[in-house]
Order: structure tokens, then sequence, then C-alpha cells
């Protein structure tokens, strides 16, 4: 297995593509790179933590997928461009740490971020698996507006920002939450004990009911007047961190979550981990 940072994209259906986006390693260090004293297990460890980015497109939402084939080389300090439909719907971009697709094809190849499918992420059913730091986009929506953010609904695995280049608001999560993440929410950790996932109250099932949570905004509590922020465990830790994200599923109400951009500029993205 190649010991790099790549990027998954879906392969393309016919479409109108229009738009750059830019996917870019900007981490000072070797994502992979774990220090140890004994050589050949720090090569093993440097297999173990190939990182590799993914993309997902709701088709549930819209048939419209980016247009590049999938899985390339990316190393550090590099970065790949590819295009996407101008209404580009329900996509994700999520970065996954620490998989090994030989050992395990399925959503478990990766202590964070893993997918169905794997190495390629299943077109119906590849959303990353919690924690991680995940990028949306839906754009040419509502009143003609691109919408972007980061969300940490599902935790949180790298530090990200998305900008353009039409001059609209950045969104992003600069920051690395995992080494002061709270006790409750730490994991998983890396072979050396280290944590390289910060989950989500919601995802940590800290009061013990997903299915009726207002951490997860679920049950009685699935709308914006029933889940306030206040009610979500450890919201201050995340959006106090990265003010620019969501910190849980309704945080429009905070004006620093969901970004918009008028669509008729057709503004080119520009993913950076590690910004």
């Amino acid at each position: 297995m190649h010991i790099t940072l790549g990027l998954l994209v879906l392969l393309a259906l016919p479409g109108v593509f229009g738009r750059t986006f830019t996917v870019r390693n900007s981490c000072k260090f070797t994502i992979w790179s774990i220090r140890f004293s004994v050589a050949i297990f720090t090569l093993l460890l440097m297999i173990l933590s190939s990182q590799r980015p993914a993309i997902f497109t709701d088709l549930n939402v819209a048939p419209n997928v980016p247009n590049h084939p999938t899985g390339w080389e990316a190393k550090p300090g590099s970065s790949v461009s590819f295009t996407v439909p101008d209404n580009w719907k329900a996509g994700r971009i999520w970065g996954r740490s620490f998989c090994n697709f030989a050992k395990d094809p399925g959503p478990n190849s990766c202590l964070t971020g893993g997918c169905n499918g794997g190495l390629n992420c299943d077109p119906r059913s590849g959303t990353g698996v919690p924690p991680a730091t995940v990028a949306e986009w839906t754009l040419e929506a509502d009143g003609n507006r691109d919408f972007y953010d980061v969300s940490l609904v599902d935790g949180f695995n790298l530090p990200v920002r998305i900008t353009n280049n039409k001059g609209c608001p950045v969104a992003d999560c600069p920051k690395d939450l995992n080494p002061s993440c709270p006790s409750p929410l730490r994991g998983p950790r890396d072979p050396s004990g280290n944590p390289v996932g910060c989950k989500s109250a919601c995802f940590a099932n800290l009061d013990g009911n997903q299915g009726n949570s207002p951490n997860c905004c679920s049950g009685n509590h699935s709308t914006p007047q029933t889940c306030p922020a206040s009610g979500v465990q450890y919201y201050d830790y995340f959006k106090s961190n990265c003010r620019n994200a969501y910190a849980y599923a309704y945080d429009e109400s905070s004006g620093t979550a969901l970004w918009t951009c008028n669509a008729a500029l057709k503004a080119d993205y520009t993913l950076t981990f590690c910004p």
C-alpha cells in the first residue's frame, strides 16, 4: 500500500461541470509519521497510519457528482484539483486516518473516517465513520446561493479550512482538537495511545439514548427549539476552538456555522488540511 496522502473521488455521471475544487495537504509534518525508537515498529505504524481523504455525494438528493478518477497520491505540501457540477448537492469531503485497506476493506479500514467500500467509498452508503471533520457543500441552492460549512457534528479528526476565490467567507476548524479533547470524548487512539479523534457528545452516546437525545437533537429534541446549544454537552469546547464550524446539528443560530456565496459568482473552492 502506498504510504501517501491520497484523495478518493467518485466517478462522474453526465452533467455540467463548472467549478474547480482543490484539496491541499498543508500539514507541516508527514501525516503518517510517528516517532518510535524501534525502526521496524515505526515502519509498521507508517503503513497503518497512511491517511486518505474521501468524497461522498448523497445521490438521494441529486445525481451530480465530481468529475475525477478515484484515488491518487497527494504528498504533504501537494494539492490536487478537479471539477464539480455548478449544481453539486449534498457533497462532503473528509480525511481518513490510520487506514489499512488490505486488512479490512470495509468501514473499519481506518481508525477515523472509514467508509463502506474501503479505499473507494460506496456511492450509496459510503459516508465517513465518526469521528471525522467534514467539509460540506450544496451549490446553486435556495436564493441562488452556494452553501458550505465545516461540520464537527460527527466529531473531529483533522484541522481543515474552506476558502474560495471570490472573497466569500472562510469556514474552518484550524486547531487540532485531539490533544485537549475532553476525556469522555477522546478516541480512538493510535498504537502509541494518543487520541486521533475527538467524538461528538452524540457519537460518544453520553446520555445513553441516541434515539431520543439532546446531544443528538433526536426524538423529542429534533427541532431547533427543543435542541438548543445549551443542552449539548461539550458544545463550548468545539465552538470556542472552532468558531467558524458547526458544533452541533442546529448551530445555524450561532451565525458562524453555515456560510453562503452568491452562486452567480461561480466560486471555486479550496479545502486545506492543516491550514
